[in-house]
């Protein structure tokens, strides 16, 4: 089980993290036209439960979201009293996925401490039979080969120091090969 006080700790850098990170956003971004309305209703769930919960998964021992998704709203009431069902949680995660990888690669990232391991994985975005009719990152996946063989995607190459904690993160096209 996790701790209460480092569960609220998470949820405090969280927080500061996002009224930053949407102030800026909203600066830098364009006013749109009044011909276009939009909902500005509110969520159930603020982004920054949202990531706390994202943050706390990685953390926790659990292997698979759902079940320790399911957890939190029975076991962790106290700490997230509005949470939503497991559909909607997925749904939610999709919008803070930008702001959680910006936090993580500004505030979450390890010291290093002089041995480094660096590793690349590819993400297959379908069968390498199939990348001809392929539509979804038809301008960003490329052919590519790794240890297993041909992909069809992107690589993730990360970098982690002795102790596990993560130094750097990464991606770009399969046709990239690092040595």
């Amino acid at each position: 089980m996790i701790p209460t006080n480092k569960t609220v700790e998470i949820y405090y850098l969280v927080d500061e993290f996002l009224k930053e990170y949407d102030a800026v956003i909203k600066s830098h971004s364009l006013e749109e036209g009044a011909a276009k309305k939009r909902r500005n209703r509110k969520f159930t769930m603020s982004g920054s439960e949202v990531m706390t919960i994202l943050i706390l998964f990685h953390v926790s021992s659990f292997r698979d979201l759902k079940h320790f998704y399911l957890f939190v709203r029975s076991h962790m009431k106290s700490d997230f009293p509005h949470t939503v069902s497991y559909n909607r949680f997925v749904e939610l995660e999709r919008k803070v996925c930008i702001p959680l990888a910006v936090f993580l690669k500004m505030k979450a990232l390890g010291q290093c401490t002089g041995i480094s391991f660096i590793d690349s994985t590819p993400i297959r975005s379908c069968h390498i039979k199939r990348e001809k009719q392929h539509k979804t990152f038809k301008e960003f996946a490329r052919k590519g080969k790794s240890t297993l063989g041909w992909f069809y995607g992107f690589k993730l190459h990360l970098i982690i120091n002795d102790k596990g904690e993560l130094l750097g993160f990464s991606s770009d096209s399969g046709q990239c090969r690092r040595q």
